[in-house]
């Protein structure tokens, strides 16, 4: 059956598709219009002059560009609000990466358990969750040290009298956090845990819910937009209950 031309979806896209580069947003422009129905007219802008010939056609300052029934949309960004996939007063932050971390500490974590106990939940799963978090929180610190750092002297109170803390910092809670997932050097380890996470515990608090600032979290990283608040909170409080409970064990 011949397809109904009065019915049809078709879109232009203007995308930049050279020998040394494809452009990231024109593929997933492409894509999202091909996921909504969309017949599309694609036009490759193969080199800089055609590509910047068409911007200053269409007065465009990047590309990719999508035009529907001939009216131009815009890039990918225009184009996921266009069809409902983004909020267009979505200021950025979000819990995603937090909630990604904590759900492969916790999987990791009950994976831990079955092998070691041959079951999926023990108490020893909760611990093992908590240290696992804070290698993979301490990571996503190490991997951009000065961003971190500088993101952490907004709220933290020791790094804002010792600046060098910041730097410190990733260091003690991965080292900590490898330490306790061994369940080894319990007398290093667990006070280390429990003054960073005290002093981050404190330092949070002050800040979102007494000062009531608006801020993001470094907990995963100097480039994070996950806000500060109850999930940093939860973090520190969770390294305090953990070094608590091993310090009362070792002393038992």
């Amino acid at each position: 059956m011949p397809k109904d031309t009065a019915t049809a979806k078709t879109a232009v896209l203007y995308r930049m598709v050279m020998p040394e580069h494809t452009c990231p947003y024109g593929l997933k422009s492409k894509d999202l219009l091909e996921r909504e129905g969309y017949t599309i007219e694609d036009h490759h802008l193969k080199t800089r002059e055609e590509t910047d010939a068409f911007k200053a056609k269409h007065d465009v300052k990047t590309t990719p560009q999508t035009f529907i029934d001939g009216e131009p949309v815009g890039g990918y960004d225009d184009l996921a609000v266009h069809f409902g996939k983004k909020d267009p007063e979505d200021d950025g932050l979000s819990y995603t990466p937090v909630i990604a971390l904590f759900s492969v500490a916790a999987l990791t974590a009950v994976a831990f358990t079955w092998y070691a106990f041959g079951t999926l939940l023990t108490w020893q799963t909760l611990g093992w969750f908590v240290s696992i978090s804070m290698i993979l929180l301490g990571l996503q610190k190490l991997k951009d040290i000065e961003s971190f750092s500088t993101m952490f002297l907004n709220y933290d109170l020791l790094a804002k009298r010792w600046v060098r803390y910041g730097y410190v910092y990733p260091f003690i809670e991965t080292g900590a956090g490898i330490l306790m997932t061994a369940m080894v050097a319990t007398w290093l380890s667990a006070p280390l845990a429990l003054v960073i996470g005290t002093i981050g515990a404190i330092s949070v608090l002050k800040a979102v819910y007494i000062d009531k600032r608006e801020l993001k979290c470094a907990c995963v990283g100097g480039d994070s937009n996950v806000p500060l608040g109850f999930v940093s909170l939860t973090e520190n409080l969770g390294m305090v209950a953990m070094s608590i409970t091993m310090l009362v064990l070792l002393l038992t």
